[in-house]
């Protein structure tokens, strides 16, 4: 009997020989990919707390007073970030150090410095703090500067806990966008503890301020505030079309600090595999000023995210194309023109014939870079479509003279002459690509003593055609 233990086609020999050659196609495509792939780091976030230790944290408040609030909570916190990976924290304190009257506006400590896993630390100091002094704000957030040490790539936050505004003089606005603008620090947090509603103005300038109303609106703040500390957040950015479409793409986006201008980011926006926006992932502490460059550029201020949600970002860009379209010509080749908007002189975009280029849409007028030069205005730019502008084909004339000489080229508006060229004066023969039409070419040699040997030549451009012109 015929031995069927073996299937035709699936003998273990050259399964295996198969299998084998899969795995080897599974390990280079996984090469490749992580190849392309760009490798996900994660910077170190430094978070120094900066917590009021003045004479007015004796307060009572809710369960306690002001300071032993702050310290339950201070406490809990840090001791629920200790294991937190690619975290490090600092404690710095002031109005502690010195009782008032006398006014100390130097009481100010870096009582615990960055380290890893110096949580006890300033857990033990916070439980240690007694409140005596006064309120010298800018001078400690001046300091705080030198607390955070050197670092490239690392996130560094300050977490103001206040009860009080400036008792000192100093100006906390003033510091905070110094330490901002350097890129010593993100913008800081700000949480007033039963601090009244009137002084809400004087600590927003300082940094994103939250006000802890009563002792479970302070925990939740906590919460809030670590959370964008720690986290980066996910976005999508809507570029509209004209009919508010999310159908705009392929261009950078920059994202600024609104507050200090500091550049974050730049994306070529994208559409992922089903046709929409790309995920950014974005850190929620800055407020943010989006620039999308189209031509002209187009901007958003104040864009805030909101750490733990899918935020859309929609901007209007709605877009068409131009192109300038020469025929077949040798004479026409890199030839280019300048783009503006109509009524503005700015020039947008120096653009080459044959290239298709996107604009905003609206009226437009382009200048080309013959000679003469034509200029064509206006031009609409529609959406989602290709203005297309047809420009005449161009003669070529070779200008010649027995010595090197003075020569322009004029166009005539009836007995007026109209200047649109000179003529190299350190040469015999010059070719120029210029537009049909009738010109005339004033010229004398650099030899001649009399004004009488000016010679003067009315020739025609032919499209497509080249001639010689003989000058003197």
């Amino acid at each position: 009997m015929p031995d069927n233990s073996r299937t035709k086609g699936f003998e273990p020999e050259i399964m295996i020989k198969r299998l084998a050659t899969v795995f080897v196609l599974i390990a280079v495509a996984v090469t490749v990919y992580s190849q392309h792939k760009k490798p996900e780091t994660v910077p170190l976030t430094r978070i120094l707390f900066v917590l009021d230790g003045s004479q007015s944290m004796l307060s009572s408040w809710e369960s306690g007073t002001k300071m032993q609030v702050a310290q339950k909570l201070l406490v809990d916190l840090v001791d629920s970030l200790q294991k937190v990976p690619h975290l490090e924290m600092a404690l710095r304190v002031y109005g502690h150090q010195k009782p008032v009257p006398p006014q100390d506006c130097n009481d100010t400590k870096l009582e615990v410095p960055f380290s890893k896993r110096n949580g006890n630390d300033i857990k033990n100091k916070i439980n240690r703090i007694r409140p005596k002094g006064t309120t010298p704000i800018a001078h400690s957030l001046e300091l705080s500067a030198g607390d955070f040490p050197k670092c490239a790539d690392c996130r560094n936050i300050i977490i103001l806990i206040t009860d009080g505004i400036e008792s000192c003089d100093g100006d906390p606005c003033a510091v905070s966008l110094r330490l901002q603008q350097s890129g010593i620090v993100l913008k800081p947090f700000v949480i007033g503890v039963g601090i009244d509603k009137d002084f809400k103005e004087a600590f927003e300038c300082i940094g994103r301020y939250y006000d802890a109303a009563d002792e479970n609106r302070f925990k939740e703040i906590l919460d809030v505030v670590i959370n964008q500390a720690l986290n980066t957040t996910t976005a999508q950015v809507n570029l509209l079309d004209q009919f508010n479409r999310p159908w705009e793409t392929n261009v950078n986006m920059t994202f600024y600090d609104s507050y200090t201008g500091k550049l974050y980011h730049n994306f070529i926006h994208t559409m992922n595999h089903k046709g929409v926006p790309d995920t950014l992932r974005l850190d929620p502490v800055p407020v943010y000023k989006i620039q999308v460059h189209t031509i002209p550029p187009v901007s958003i201020d104040s864009v805030q995210i909101i750490p733990g949600e899918h935020n859309t970002i929609s901007i209007k860009t709605p877009q068409g194309s131009l192109l300038v379209k020469s025929k077949k010509s040798p004479y026409f080749s890199n030839l280019q023109f300048l783009v503006r908007q109509q009524g503005n002189h700015q020039i947008l975009n120096l653009q080459s014939v044959d290239v298709s280029t996107k604009y905003l849409i609206g009226t437009y007028e382009i200048e080309l870079l013959t000679i003469p030069r034509l200029i064509i205005n206006p031009v609409e730019i529609a959406q989602s479509k290709t203005t297309t502008i047809q420009i005449p084909q161009a003669g070529l004339v070779t200008f010649t003279c027995s010595a090197p000489g003075y020569g322009d080229l004029y166009k005539e508006d009836g007995d007026a002459l109209v200047w649109i060229h000179s003529l190299n004066s350190d040469v015999t023969q010059q070719t120029l690509v210029m537009l049909p039409g009738s010109y005339r070419v004033i010229s004398r040699s650099k030899n001649a003593k009399e004004s009488a040997f000016t010679s003067s030549i009315l020739f025609q451009v032919v499209p497509g055609e080249a001639q010689k012109v003989n000058l003197f």
